[in-house]
């Protein structure tokens, strides 16, 4: 938000440099983000000055030139080449002298050197009216009055705005503040706070008067509860044309383009005291009515940049007796806006309800500054006020009369919040004592009014504009932001204390696993959780029935909760891979959401993506492609850091995967994992295979919980390994031999492991090998051969007997 510098001396009388009041203004809580210069004539006219026109002869090497020599005052006189028409000897001009800079419609800048022209030294440039930023002339040069003193600064004949321009950051909460006069009303309290009493100096409307009543439009509000308050009047008489000077460089200063007198004053005034106006072609109001109102959803509205819209049926319109003329508090219409043959006008001022304005604001994707202070709330108590004020303006700048009484719609009046404030409770939070007459000052420089005071607090009256203050710890706030945060002591002392919290809670773990998964070479990424409902299409594993459906959505492609974390991991892939990082693992904690027959769900995810090799290309090792088995020891290693050792595989029934598995435990699905079917990369036009593990992190949290932590020392004595070359049938699954070994021999056998397999020449038909090695060792004691051949013979005879296994 914009706030003129000069704008607010009209408000206040400020003690003190716009630096220094952007310094108070920041303590306040308005944050000065920026302060920029304003000069209503890029340059100021700076080095600009009157000349006499000595003599002026033709130019002997150009028909179109004139040579011209100029007194620039102080017995100074130049030589300046010229090619405008209506130059001649003994006029008044303008001359930019060596070393000026002018600037073109665009703002680029134009030094003025001393030059040649067909021969000809030129000491300077004898401008017009355009080249000078004074008016659209260029046709020739601009001829001054003939009283004018040679070498007077022309910056001193013409008034230049020079002004300092407030970026504030306005937090949503300060509706109050969203105006030049919301702000000049806080600077005044904070410098009442530093024993500074300023006057606050408000708009009169004192002269406010009906000239005669020749123009009555009816005004019928149908919902008060979306425009609680509805003022109007109407003018006559109007000339539509420019806006003087002052008032189009205060809307300039602030970023504001003029447009008429008319349009030009309601901005004024909207950005004076807060309050949205709108002014509307009398002439263009059917049967002079004017019905606030919502249509029929699907009527088809026009609004001021040309586009048809189709409205909701909760969109609050401003209508006459035929037709919608403006989206309430929105945008107006192109049809009922001010023109230059507009005479007459209704002017409104109102009060819509807040929540109102930002759906349809938000439905419509616009943003306007008017719905900027509808939105968040402005003051129901100078909507009369405002539409005097704007009334007056255009009567001095556009003519015309007051033809109406103002027609006021306010049926039931917004009170005033009532508060009340312990003193124990002020002290407690700002952390320090404030004496009693500090409090009842600050409040009063706030406009807050101090019912009655007992030996416990305050009961308190809060202004209804400031919608922000209902709440005791509200008005704390506001106590606190005046009386100065830098003015709070505080002491050296650091006070800490230990919270008990548990090892198993939700952030602890995922940053553990985060941890291990960015070590071994992954990127976090971080996705959007709003999806295109059409990724439903391409699975059976999601429903679009389940959708949680946003009311108002940016778009289509953003509009419902994902329901599985698998596309939008896609996404980030595919984005990758069409920028050429092809060899991608990335991790995504994340949640998906449901509707369960209007039951909503939310759960918690773990999703894993992988995809090209595992290594980026080097002299010193061969590339190879991440593959299932890469993606389960991947798994297999998080299951291993929390503690999950009893892991139970199946075969994964999604058609996801084109191959894959599913880890339990404890009859709880923990992760799905494979490899993603080819016909769901190709609708993200991925053409490399892509492995994916989902992990149910809220599942994995209640199993991890159960877990007991127990220690044991490392065992004393060694282990001996032993293999088998296995001859099976190819339907013989490894999971099986691992069964059936640990089965065999519980006590001393502490792991086995499948190093190789063999399929190919010089083995059976419908057969494999399998070399298998097998882990032996006793807590207790060195085990000898013999030992370790018994058993090694008692496994042998296990996978004979079940599996029908042949030793090679």
């Amino acid at each position: 938000m914009k706030i003129s510098y000069n704008w607010l001396k009209q408000f206040i009388k400020l003690p003190e440099a716009s630096e220094e009041t952007g310094e108070l203004l920041t303590d306040l809580g308005l944050e000065v983000e920026g302060l920029q210069g304003f000069q209503s004539i890029k340059g100021g006219l700076e080095g600009i000055v009157v000349g006499h026109v000595l003599e002026c002869k033709k130019h002997p090497n150009a028909d179109k030139l004139q040579l011209t020599t100029v007194d620039l005052g102080n017995g100074e006189q130049v030589q300046i080449v010229c090619g405008a028409p209506n130059i001649a000897a003994g006029q008044k001009v303008p001359v930019a002298t060596i070393g000026t800079t002018l600037y073109d419609e665009t703002g680029k800048e134009w030094p003025i050197k001393k030059g040649k022209l067909r021969g000809e030294a030129s000491y300077g440039m004898i401008c017009s009216e355009k080249e000078l930023g004074l008016g659209e002339s260029h046709e020739g040069i601009m001829v001054m009055q003939d009283d004018l003193v040679p070498g007077t600064p022309v910056a001193d004949i013409f008034e230049i705005e020079n002004d300092k321009v407030y970026e504030i950051g306005l937090t949503p909460n300060r509706a109050d503040a969203m105006s030049h006069w919301g702000v000049a009303r806080d600077i005044k309290a904070g410098y009442t706070q530093q024993g500074k009493n300023l006057e606050l100096i408000t708009p009169s409307v004192s002269s406010f008067h009906v000239d005669n009543r020749s123009l009555k439009i009816q005004i019928k509000v149908e919902d008060s509860s979306l425009a609680p308050r509805y003022c109007g009047v109407t003018m006559s008489g109007l000339k539509i044309e420019e806006s003087p000077k002052w008032l189009q460089n205060r809307l300039k200063a602030i970023g504001i383009g003029p447009k008429n007198n008319v349009v030009d004053a309601t901005n004024y005034v909207m950005h004076e005291l807060g309050q949205p106006l709108h002014a509307f072609d009398a002439a263009k109001i059917s049967r002079n009515q004017i019905q606030v109102k919502t249509l029929e959803k699907g009527t088809k509205f026009t609004t001021l940049d040309d586009v048809e819209r189709e409205l909701h049926e909760e969109d609050l319109m401003i209508c006459d007796a035929d037709k919608p003329l403006c989206i309430a508090g929105v945008f107006g219409g192109a049809n009922s806006g001010v023109t230059t043959a507009t005479t007459q006008i209704f002017l409104e001022s109102a009060y819509f309800n807040s929540v109102s304005v930002r759906k349809t604001a938000k439905r419509h994707g616009l943003s306007t500054d008017a719905s900027f202070r509808f939105e968040r709330g402005i003051d129901p108590n100078i909507t009369e006020y405002a539409l005097k004020r704007v009334a007056l303006l255009i009567k001095e700048i556009a003519g015309g009369e007051i033809t109406s009484d103002i027609d006021d719609f306010y049926p039931k009046k917004i009170e005033d919040f009532q508060v009340f404030l312990t003193f124990d409770k002020v002290n407690k939070l700002i952390g320090e004592n404030l004496q009693e007459e500090t409090i009842k000052s600050i409040l009063a420089s706030l406009e807050i009014r101090v019912n009655n005071v007992t030996e416990t607090g305050m009961g308190l009256t809060i202004p209804a504009y400031r919608v922000d203050v209902q709440r005791e710890a509200d008005v704390i706030e506001e106590i606190l932001r005046v009386y100065g945060y830098n003015n709070i002591e505080f002491s050296d002392k650091l006070n800490a204390s230990v919270s008990i919290s548990s090892k198993f809670e939700d952030y602890k773990l995922q940053n553990l696993i985060a941890n291990q998964l960015v070590g071994q070479g992954f990127y976090e990424t971080m996705a959007n959780s709003l999806t295109s409902p059409l990724y439903s299409e391409l699975s059976e594993q999601t429903n679009a029935s389940q959708h949680v459906k946003m009311l108002n959505p940016l778009s289509q492609d953003l509009s419902v909760l994902r329901q599985s974390m698998l596309y939008s991991g896609l996404e980030s892939v595919s984005y990758n891979i069409n920028r050429k990082r092809s060899n991608l693992k990335l991790f995504e904690f994340g949640k998906t959401y449901h509707d369960f027959n209007g039951s909503r769900v939310e759960n918690k995810h773990l999703s894993i993506f992988i995809s090209g090799n595992r290594k980026a290309e080097n002299w010193n090792n061969e590339p190879t492609k991440t593959d299932f088995f890469f993606l389960k020891g991947i798994i297999t290693a998080i299951f291993s850091r929390l503690g999950i050792t009893d892991l139970k595989p199946a075969p994964v029934k999604s058609d996801v995967f084109s191959e894959g598995l599913i880890f339990y435990s404890a009859k709880s699905n923990l992760v799905s994992f494979g490899v993603i079917r080819k016909k769901i990369l190709k609708h993200f036009d991925i053409e490399q295979e892509v492995l994916y593990a989902d992990f149910n992190w809220d599942a994995m949290l209640e199993v991890i919980k159960s877990r007991k932590v127990g220690f044991k020392e490392i065992p004393k004595y060694p282990g001996i390994r032993r293999d088998f070359a296995l001859l099976l049938d190819n339907g013989v699954s490894y999971e099986e031999i691992e069964q059936i070994a640990l089965k065999t021999e519980k006590r001393l056998l502490k792991e086995v492991s499948l190093f190789d397999v063999y399929r190919g020449e010089n083995l059976p038909e419908g057969k494999k090998s399998y070399a298998v090695s097998f882990m032996f060792q006793d807590e207790n004691k060195t085990l000898t051969d013999k030992q370790v051949d018994k058993m090694m013979k008692k496994l042998q005879q296990s996978f004979e007997k079940e599996l029908q296994a042949e030793l090679r």
